[in-house]
């Protein structure tokens, strides 16, 4: 696969969001599955293996990508994320989110972002993180300051580029006034679009853009029916059962194209999203082989002008039953 730049940091153009692999997320999993999941996406070709602090109970994502890497460390550009795994004593920020449960807390103070960092470094049983996020801007903390207390973790060599995720336009303006951002993670995918402003301030800044539930939680596979039990995904609006119905039925057209091109519909998600930026790269998650290997040729398929005009029209002729962005209250 040819790399993609984000920044100054350079990777595979399809990388892997390993949040699915922690038990809770999407349904009961195991240890082994997710080990020989990471292994199976590193064979295909990915680099980018993108976690946080607050994936699994007491850093569980962190603690089985390290042991999964073991020996093949220097194959990965390593991604992850701090400040929902709040210290025992540290104060929690909360802020409304538009998912059922309501809202999330965090704690980006300075003070303990080198404590996070360690702590992941241990977890993920390296000496420095390639790509470190504040999880979301802390609301009772000036952004600036956050990402100042990184870049002293990227003088001192144990980060080497800064990130940021789920933040505005402005917010990334401020942040790379700081110090340089190497990459913006940001919801995108065929049924959540991207702030056109974020994307413009990203393209103009030169910051690389990564894309978090590229395949809409999974739905812009075309196989999901329904939710098993624990699933996190019951907390979100277009999952319930009416509104999943509703939005198979609307995206009919678009899995109809896929099929036309010889295209798994994920393979197609993946693929238009790869074309509507150079310096974009999509981090979907899967626990089975053959979705990870389907996942990465994505970036193998060449859409004309004609077929991607075809799936733009057929997203426009309707928009998704129930709230798709996480940060949409």
């Amino acid at each position: 696969m040819t790399a993609r730049t984000l920044g100054t940091l350079s990777t595979a153009p399809i990388g892997f969001g390993a949040m699915v692999l922690s038990p809770g997320m999407y349904g009961e999993t195991d240890d082994d599955r997710g080990e020989r999941a990471l292994l199976a996406a590193l064979d295909a070709g990915v680099t980018m293996i993108d976690t946080a602090d607050g994936y699994g109970a007491e850093g569980h994502n962190e603690r089985l990508i390290g042991r999964a890497l073991a020996g093949r460390r220097d194959e990965v550009v390593l991604a992850t994320k701090f400040g929902l795994r709040i210290p025992e004593g540290a104060e929690a920020h909360r802020f409304p989110v538009g998912y059922a449960f309501g809202e999330l807390a965090v704690n980006a103070e300075p003070k303990y972002v080198r404590g996070y960092a360690e702590r992941s470094l241990r977890g993920l049983g390296t000496d420095v993180l390639d790509l470190y996020y504040p999880h979301f801007p802390d609301p009772q903390v000036p952004l600036a300051d956050t990402v100042g207390a990184v870049a002293e973790l990227v003088a001192a060599g144990l980060v080497r580029h800064l990130g940021l995720s789920n933040v505005t336009a402005a917010q990334l303006r401020v942040a790379h006034a700081v110090h340089p951002v190497a990459a913006v993670q940001v919801q995108w995918s065929m049924w959540q679009p991207a702030d056109p402003e974020l994307l413009a301030a990203a393209r103009e800044l030169g910051v690389g853009l990564v894309a978090w539930s590229p395949l809409g939680g999974g739905f812009l596979t075309g196989t999901v029916q329904q939710l098993a039990e624990g699933d996190f995904r019951q907390n979100l609006e277009r999952f319930d059962e009416a509104n999943l119905r509703a939005n198979n039925d609307r995206y009919a057209p678009v899995r109809a194209i896929a099929a036309e091109l010889g295209l798994s519909p994920g393979r197609l998600a993946l693929a238009w999203l790869l074309h509507q930026d150079d310096h974009v790269v999509p981090i979907p998650g899967s626990r089975t082989p053959a979705h990870i290997a389907d996942n990465v040729a994505a970036a193998e398929v060449r859409l004309s002008a004609a077929d991607l005009a075809r799936v733009d029209a057929a997203l426009a002729a309707f928009a998704p039953a129930g709230k798709g962005d996480l940060l949409d209250v």
